[in-house]
């Protein structure tokens, strides 16, 4: 199911947002001068959003699809640069460990991603979820079953010192929410611990439809009618009083929500970081880049430390070697500028100002959308809050009480029209002065430091100019042209980018956005720049030049005057993989006698999680965790292969199941370009076995008759069989490719390990260019059911754990467990290679849904492990929706009609493989729906083709064996 993402923004984001229509987002503000809270804000924004979408009726559109609520539109005192833009939409440095971060990456790019990742695995019930957008919550272990219950609400342990100061959920051992308190005292979350879990409430809530109405209710709504009661949302809170009235025994019973249900989500493995203040940006982006060194609890990262640094979008060339902590964002500063440090400096335009700022001071520029190019130039205090009266001995600006500003500059407060118990929020502050006013810089260091030496007309300046408060540039701030600025920036710094910044980013940088964004470069409508310069393909690839290669030839596709690489990006990873010494150490020669045959036999593959990780380039940057099972079908294995020694020096190939032969007599009839298949896989897998001089451990003979005469005293005959359909989704084919491996091995001499199976099967896809994984041989050629992980490096040496098969035998013996041919079939070439693309272009949509793809192994392991069928069942649908997400084609026309016709016994179903047809899996709850559904599909059909098969767990895996 879709998920639409619905933003609440301050107003003048709101107005100022874009909507991509490949895109789905909606971002509104709240009313006007309204304090909505959390629950009517809610409600305002589904409403807003409802009435933008042309769906005649609310309930129908919130049936249509998920959606995800941010809130953002709070006046962010704590945090000014960025409150008009709204907190979510604070820019993010590069972080270490996130592959695929965009040039222009915010904190909201995090949070769909990491909210939607939790979204996705709740189940179909759930139709809202809501945030918060000043954080991120993120389960780095792996999200665990997620209960289904009207309102679900996630949590985080920690201890009851730090738990006092938030919303703390009991629960029950179960799961189900007992109770939720607002900011216990710690002696009595440790009373309350005693017979319940307590976990800290993190802002993120998942309601039902039911309880998506029933807030509404409570924030005036009229299901009836539609509309709300007095035609305007009344304000509501959902944490202090919506959350408060939820639970077995709520602490404050609401009649109007007693029918609700609730459960607690724990996220154990759960980080949360906090982006509502300066200084805990600096520790959450600390704790982002380095999170096996941070806190796994609810903190705030509050700390920030002496060496923060972070220069974003912006030209710096002062000294900033002790100026810390130190933020730069879309900004210009001069070597003029001195600097001491604690500084956020932020929309700072090219300039000359010699400025000497002292500890502590910040200076925002920001654009005014009614004031011809002229900027609001805010200063503050790091620290500062904005909250409380100006004439309040309390209340700090620029890390001084207010009052004391004032009297340095030698300004009353009333003659500047600021009464001295209006809220600084809301005191106009803040001169409004053209970009090119006089003195300007000399004028921006009085207003930081009363400057002695400053002309008296300074203060009159102050006192005359257009002023606006903080609470004005929530309406006024102009937008579009800070993002503009922001961009011509990261477009300058993408233009200037030198060879050795590729090199270096090529690992970690988005290059689908940036290749977006470099398009760009050539369109008429955007300013020219200097093209940048991209490193070609060398004649020795590594990793980061077929990244590199893989960008040039995506810019090509986006604009088409731009060069291709000197080489194809899958032949640079074809030749990375393929330059392994070891493919070249095998001599073969006869080792059967004259009436010997070798006969090798292999199961099926069934992928249960993990697909996808095992991918080259992926595995190789990041390792690989799948778990599979080898079956045998309708009792026997299905893939075989046979060899024997024959008369004439020739290589002679049949198959059994196509009914074709064809004969090999010379190098070049073995090296001939192949599509896949046919004879492709037999063709590539005697070159890796040493019958290519390119494989061969000495070079090879002069012939391939003299090959074949010297060693065999005559040729080669191999037979083979694939009792699956073409595009079954088994693996057959890398099967295939490791069982006439085997037999090679065997019948060559070649003394060949398992692995070395594994990794010549891995080389045989490279050589078709059809650009496989490793788990399909390990699948079939190794038995039972197994968690294989291995480790970053071109070098995939599998780590195999096997895991209790007691569970899918008993389902297999009972029925539940269904393999189901569905007639239609789908070569995964196409797929594999547009998902190889996406994975060279370091594409943060696609990299992020592998990185849940093998965390779903993890969690399949698991529940395999702890005898749990419907946790395995919950791993299946994770796969299939993960499929899915990864590639929309997984999922057919053709094959979401079989599913329909099952859908009223609800099986955990995935198609295998690669999808968009071949076999499909189906785990049923229990025997009577497996009956049902088998005859179902058996009785009625839909083509011709299609049939149930019987799967057994191969306990064997790769047999050798010789008459």
């Amino acid at each position: 199911m879709s998920i639409t993402t619905l933003l609440s923004v301050p107003p003048a984001a709101a107005t100022a947002h874009r909507i991509d229509p490949d895109d789905p987002v909606f971002a509104t503000s709240d009313p006007p001068g309204r304090q909505l809270g959390s629950g009517g804000g809610t409600a305002h924004l589904l409403h807003e959003a409802w009435k933008a979408s042309g769906i005649p009726s609310f309930r129908d559109w919130l049936a249509s699809g998920r959606k995800l609520i941010i809130h953002g539109s709070g006046q962010s005192r704590r945090l000014p640069a960025y409150a008009a833009e709204g907190k979510l939409r604070l820019p993010l440095p590069p972080l270490g460990t996130l592959v695929g971060q965009s040039p222009a990456a915010t904190l909201l790019d995090l949070q769909r991603t990491d909210y939607g990742r939790l979204f996705r695995h709740a189940p179909d019930s759930y139709c809202l979820m809501v945030t918060c957008g000043d954080a991120l919550v993120r389960a780095d272990g792996g999200i665990p079953r997620v209960p289904e219950a009207d309102v679900l609400v996630v949590g985080l342990p920690a201890a009851p010192e730090e738990a006092r100061n938030h919303g703390v959920l009991f629960a029950t051992e179960s799961g189900e929410l007992d109770f939720f308190l607002q900011k216990p005292s710690a002696a009595r979350i440790v009373e309350l611990s005693a017979q319940r879990t307590a976990t800290l409430d993190t802002g993120v809530w998942l309601l039902s439809l039911r309880a998506v109405e029933a807030l509404m209710r409570k924030s005036g709504w009229d299901s009836a009618t539609e509309t709300f009661r007095d035609g305007a949302v009344q304000p509501y809170e959902l944490y202090d009083k919506f959350g408060l009235a939820l639970g077995a025994t709520p602490s404050a019973p609401d009649p109007d929500l007693a029918g609700l249900t609730s459960a607690v989500l724990p996220l154990p493995d759960g980080r949360f970081y906090h982006f509502g203040t300066n200084r805990s940006v600096f520790g959450s982006i600390e704790q982002l880049s380095h999170p096996a060194e941070s806190r796994r609890s609810f903190g705030h990262a509050a700390g920030s430390s002496q060496t923060d640094k972070v220069v974003l979008h912006s030209t710096v060339l002062a000294r900033t070697d002790s100026a810390f902590p130190l933020w730069i964002e879309n900004s210009s500063i001069p070597a003029s500028w001195n600097l001491a440090g604690a500084h956020v400096l932020t929309g700072i335009p090219d300039n000359a100002w010699t400025l000497s700022l002292p500890r502590g001071a910040c200076l925002d520029v920001f654009p005014v959308k009614d004031a011809d190019g002229a900027c609001a130039f805010r200063i503050y205090g790091f620290d500062d809050v904005f909250k409380g009266a100006v004439g309040d001995p309390g209340t700090l600006w620029m890390g001084q009480p207010a009052a004391a500003w004032f009297k340095a500059h030698g300004i009353d407060p009333a003659a500047a029209g600021i009464d001295p118990s209006c809220d600084i929020q809301k005191a106009p502050l803040f001169p409004v002065l053209p970009l090119d006013a006089p003195q300007l810089g000399a004028f921006l260091q009085w207003l930081l430091t009363a400057d002695r030496n400053a002309p008296p007309s300074f203060r009159e300046r102050w006192l005359s100019a257009r002023r606006v408060s903080a609470s004005d540039l929530l309406l006024l701030a102009d937008i579009p042209a800070r993002e503009a600025a922001r961009e011509a920036r990261i477009q300058a710094a993408l233009a200037s980018r030198t060879l050795d910044d590729w090199a270096r980013d090529a690992l970690t940088l988005d290059l689908e956005q940036t290749a977006r964004r470099i398009a760009r470069f050539s369109k008429p409508e955007t300013p020219k720049s200097r093209e940048p310069e991209i490193p070609k393909s060398g004649k020795h690839p590594s990793l980061s030049s077929v990244h590199l290669a893989m960008l040039r030839d995506r810019i090509a596709d986006l604009a088409p005057s731009a060069p291709r690489p000197d080489a194809s990006p899958y032949a640079l990873l074809r030749d990375l993989m393929l330059a392994d010494d070891s493919l070249r150490n095998a001599r073969p020669r006869r080792n059967v006698l004259d009436d010997q045959i070798v006969w090798g036999r292999s199961p099926a593959r069934l992928d249960l999680a993990g697909g996808w990780s095992d991918t080259p380039p992926y595995c190789l940057e990041h390792g690989g965790c799948v778990v599979n099972v080898g079956v045998d079908l309708n009792g026997q294995p299905p893939i075989q292969a046979f060899g024997r020694v024959a008369a004439e020096p020739r290589i002679v190939l049949h198959s059994i199941d196509l009914g074709i032969s064809e004969t090999i007599e010379t190098y070049e009839d073995l090296v001939q370009p192949s599509a896949l298949g046919g004879f492709s896989v037999a063709r590539a897998a005697l070159r890796l076995a040493g019958f290519d001089p390119a494989f061969h451990a000495d070079g090879g003979y002069a012939s391939l008759r003299e090959h074949l005469k010297k060693e065999f005293g005559g040729g080669l005959e191999l037979s083979m069989l694939a009792a699956i359909p073409k595009g079954s989704g088994l693996g057959t084919s890398s099967i295939l490719s490791g069982t006439i491996l085997g037999v090679l091995g065997e019948l060559c001499d070649l003394g060949w390990s398992q692995n070395d199976l594994y990794a010549r099967t891995s080389a045989v896809e490279q050589l078709l260019t059809s650009g496989g994984g490793w788990q399909d041989q390990i699948g079939g050629l190794a038995p039972g059911l197994k968690l294989v992980t291995t480790r970053p490096g071109l070098a995939q040496t599998p780590e195999i754990r096997w895991l209790p098969d007691n569970l899918l035998r008993d389902a297999s013996a009972s029925g539940c467990a269904l393999l189901y041919y569905t007639g239609l079939t789908r070569v995964a070439r196409n797929i594999l290679s547009e998902i190889v693309r996406g994975i060279f272009l370091n594409d943060r949509a696609r990299i992020s849904v592998i990185e849940e793809i093998a965390a779903n192994a993890v969690f399949a392991a698991e529940v395999v492990q702890h005898h749990d069928w419907p946790g395995l069942q919950e791993a299946i649908r994770r796969s299939w929706r993960l499929n899915q997400a990864l590639d929309p084609g997984t999922n057919p026309p053709g094959v979401q009609a079989i599913l329909d016709r099952v859908a009223h016994w609800n099986p955990a179903s995935k198609l295998l493989g690669a999808g968009g047809g071949g076999y499909l899996l189906m785990l049923a709850d229990d025997p009577a729906a497996a009956a049902a559904i088998r005859a179902a599909l058996r009785d009625d059909p839909p083509n011709p083709r299609a049939r149930f098969v019987t799967p057994s767990v191969s306990s064997t895996g790769l047999q050798i064996t010789r008459s």
